[in-house]
């Protein structure tokens, strides 16, 4: 679908600057938006590099496990159902850590490995309570772990909002730091909103 949208403002555009007789403006704005676009993705991939490989350092030396056992109080209040020592709380917190610092690259197939992880446990639980029941009938609806997690994943607490300093420093920005104390409140905010939230849809449970 957005295939198509985006087709269809691309040709409107293009039918629009005919008829203004601006497709010249047209055709050098495409140009320095594509080099503009090429110039940030190097920009943002040494700052992926950068920042996945200080992960991988931080994994290495055991940072990131001591930094998920701190977050293992929250996981258990977030997950009460979760079993102590399941997978999925590893994945879980490695998602929360590297959201924390604004490493959505680097959070993304610990969020993926935790949703498959909840998904199989859900699959376990079905089964014990009804028995065999088909794999396409167990995924057809998210288990309230999923839910909580998706939402916690999207409200995205973030202590160093990398990526945003990044694109601040790449159009120039005089500070490009200003942004953390901000974005510090903003996604604070919003992770207590979406615990709250979460908490009132399992009281309603």
């Amino acid at each position: 679908m957005l295939n198509y949208i985006w087709g269809f403002m691309i040709v409107i555009g293009i039918i629009f600057g005919a008829l203004n007789g601006t497709l010249p403006d047209m055709a050098d704005a495409m140009l320095n938006s594509g080099k503009e676009a090429v110039t940030l993705c190097i920009t943002m991939l040494g700052v992926i590099s950068i920042w996945t490989g200080l992960m991988e350092i931080a994994q290495e030396t055991g940072m990131i496990d001591g930094a998920a056992k701190k977050l293992e109080s929250f996981v258990t209040f977030m997950f009460p159902d979760i079993p102590k020592g399941h997978e999925a709380r590893g994945y879980i917190s490695t998602n929360i850590i590297a959201n924390m610092l604004g490493l959505g690259w680097a959070a993304t197939p610990a969020g993926l490995r935790a949703m498959e992880s909840l998904a199989e446990l859900e699959k376990t639980r079905v089964c014990k309570v009804r028995g065999n029941v088909e794999q396409s009938d167990i995924h057809r609806t998210a288990s309230k772990e999923m839910c909580t997690f998706l939402v916690l994943n999207i409200s995205s607490l973030q202590l160093i909002p990398v990526n945003m300093i990044a694109y601040r420093g790449q159009y120039g920005s005089v500070n490009p730091t200003a942004i953390i104390m901000p974005a510090l409140i903003a996604t604070g905010i919003s992770t207590i909103a979406a615990i709250i939230f979460c908490k009132c849809m399992a009281v309603r449970e």
